[in-house]
């Protein structure tokens, strides 16, 4: 098993081990992608990766972390994405997309105008989360959700998934990490709840169990359905590694094809350890102990590294961020580095 080895989850093989990770680029429209998506993705099909995955899409309104966010509540976004998973498969990469909730990290400015909270008069919204437990120090608290609002947030998420597959997307991917909605029902430390959906382990991890499965319900048994999960909240009384490895089993049984082990983003004062590949052991464990495949991300930024990973076993795809943003063309760069093949484009064939 290397990195340019094909791998198949379901009925969709990709060309290679490489996948774009989603990344906001914080540049639609009343979250309707616009040409920026279209080159930005497209050329990462045409640098090599196998999968294109699609930013954090919300799957309504106030999900999105910012007004700038992109979308999958809607009919013109849909249609607006057709047109971009279409060029990523004439590339040869499959096109995915991250449905996702920003929940009480929602309703905050695009990061280079500093990324703070937006007031209502402002285009800002309220957000809404497990419990009314501000995620900063003098931000107001978010609504805490009831039956009625968590039942909504499901149905949501499902017909996201029937507009990304009317889009043309082959793999959905449910964001349950960086804390955002899901996340924060899952961790102890935002899910202060009573009821059904908070307390004990199996409540705190039902709603991303009822997502997964309504989503799978009407995703098509011949795609892949993959779960991004922040394997540790890098704080004290916090969701762990043990409990990712638990709820790893059970979207296994959900249907899953592969969780992509992320870490963090649920508390402002988390303490992370960061360094090379820091998150890879994480995405080992669970694949290991899980019996699920997994994908690892986090500082992967020279091929070698990245092929060790496969080879060793550590995870069954790699996913690259910010090295993807500096070098659209690194998978290019890797084939010829690792003596692997990888084809060009017709149009670019003459340089290679």
């Amino acid at each position: 098993m290397r990195l340019f080895d094909a791998i198949r989850f379901r009925d969709v093989q990709l060309r290679n081990r490489i996948a774009v990770s989603p990344m906001c680029e914080y540049s639609a429209v009343d979250g309707v992608p616009q040409p920026w998506h279209l080159v930005h993705l497209g050329s990462r099909a045409v640098g090599g990766a196998g999968l294109v995955i699609a930013e954090a899409s919300a799957v309504e309104a106030r999900g999105r972390i910012s007004p700038a966010d992109t979308g999958i509540w809607n009919e013109a976004q849909r249609d607006a994405w057709a047109g971009i998973t279409r060029f990523i498969a004439q590339q040869g990469a499959v096109a995915g997309i991250q449905l996702a909730h920003a929940g009480r990290k929602a309703s905050v400015d695009v990061p280079w105008r500093g990324g703070a909270r937006l007031e209502i008069d402002a285009g800002g919204w309220t957000p809404v989360a497990p419990s009314a437990i501000a995620y900063s120090v003098g931000d107001a608290a978010p609504e805490a959700l009831d039956e009625a609002g968590i039942q909504a947030i499901i149905a949501a998420f499902v017909q996201g998934a029937r507009f990304a597959l009317d889009a043309g997307f082959e793999l959905a991917e449910v964001h349950a990490a960086h804390g955002y909605l899901l996340h924060e029902f899952l961790s102890p430390l935002t899910n202060r709840r009573s009821d059904a959906w908070g307390g004990s382990f199996d409540n705190r991890i039902r709603l991303t169990r009822e997502v997964v499965a309504a989503v799978r319900a009407v995703w098509p048994e011949r795609l892949p359905l993959f779960v991004r999960l922040s394997a540790t909240d890098w704080a004290e009384g916090g969701w762990d590694l043990e409990q990712s490895i638990a709820l790893s089993r059970v979207l296994a049984g959900e249907g899953v094809d592969l969780i992509d082990v992320s870490s963090g983003g649920l508390v402002s004062h988390q303490a992370i350890t960061a360094g090379p590949g820091y998150q890879v052991p994480f995405a080992a464990r669970i694949r290991a102990e899980a019996g699920v495949a997994t994908g690892a991300v986090g500082l992967i930024t020279e091929p070698a590294q990245a092929d060790a990973i496969i080879t060793a076993g550590q995870a069954d795809i790699v996913l690259l961020a910010r090295e993807l943003l500096r070098d659209p063309y690194w998978p290019r760069r890797a084939a010829k580095e690792l003596g692997a093949r990888i084809d060009a484009p017709e149009q670019y064939g003459r340089a290679w």
